[in-house]
């Protein structure tokens, strides 16, 4: 048996009615683990769940808002009742705003913390409960390059500050958990194709700005960050805890 494989583990991926989220799913699906998947539109993650039951394995879809505690609790209780164990957390849901900090409202502020970092403990606390129960998890956090590195052509300073408290606490909770077994690591994709950055993207101004910061002078690619998301959901990383990998063309390493 390959030291990837995920048969017989359960998945539960945040904001995987879109983008990374799908992507992420249909990896660890690739793998053999049973799939839930959790965020806000319902209608997108019955699309979804017919993919990934297509593939072969289980799928349980939820409607779920993570920045609604009680939803989380909920959602966390009802595929615990589902599966019986859940195995393996990505924490992918998020967000982005683009405002300089002079002039930023409170309310953009607050959105992008309030997703970015506080639903990512939220969720981990929930499913560190069940993880903590069975002696055994793997726990995935969506950082970004920006968890360690700023942008001076963008306003990101909220962004920024959320994925750097993704870091931080991906080490904590590595950290407290180990002794149950349980890996916190996280990934620090550079610019993928998703949903939230289409705009940015198609942008020839941001085409530029990737050719001059990135060595490999290019965006990532659909399926780039799927080797990243096996390895730290597999027992592949059993003594690996505590990380952030980036994966980005080698744009922080410069």
């Amino acid at each position: 048996m390959s030291i990837f494989d995920l048969k017989g583990k359960v998945a539960l991926v945040t904001g995987a009615s879109s983008g990374l989220g799908v992507q992420f799913a249909k990896a660890l699906a690739g793998q053999g683990a049973d799939l839930a998947i959790i965020a806000r539109r319902l209608e997108k993650l019955e699309e979804v769940k017919k993919t990934i039951e297509g593939m072969g394995v289980r799928c349980f879809a939820l409607k779920c808002d993570v920045l609604k505690n009680d939803e989380i609790r909920a959602a966390v209780d009802k595929i615990r009742e589902h599966y019986g164990r859940i195995d393996i957390l990505v924490n992918n849901a998020g967000t982005a705003r683009s405002n300089p900090a002079e002039s930023q409202s409170d309310e953009d502020w607050n959105a992008v913390i309030n997703t970015n970092l506080n639903s990512v403990y939220f969720v981990a606390r929930e499913v560190g409960k069940v993880m903590i129960a069975q002696n055994y998890g793997k726990i995935i956090n969506l950082g970004s390059i920006h968890s360690s590195a700023a942008m001076a052509t963008s306003p990101l300073n909220a962004y920024c500050t959320s994925k750097g408290g993704v870091l931080m606490l991906t080490k904590a909770l590595a950290a407290e958990w180990a002794k149950y077994n349980i890996t916190v690591n996280a990934i620090g994709p550079a610019y993928f194709p998703s949903e939230m950055t289409d705009a940015v993207l198609s942008n020839p101004h941001f085409e530029k700005i990737v050719k001059t910061y990135c060595p490999m002078g290019r965006t990532g690619k659909t399926g780039e960050l799927d080797g990243a998301i096996i390895y730290f959901a597999s027992d592949a990383s059993s003594y690996t805890t505590g990380q952030l990998l980036s994966i980005d063309g080698g744009w922080t390493a410069i």
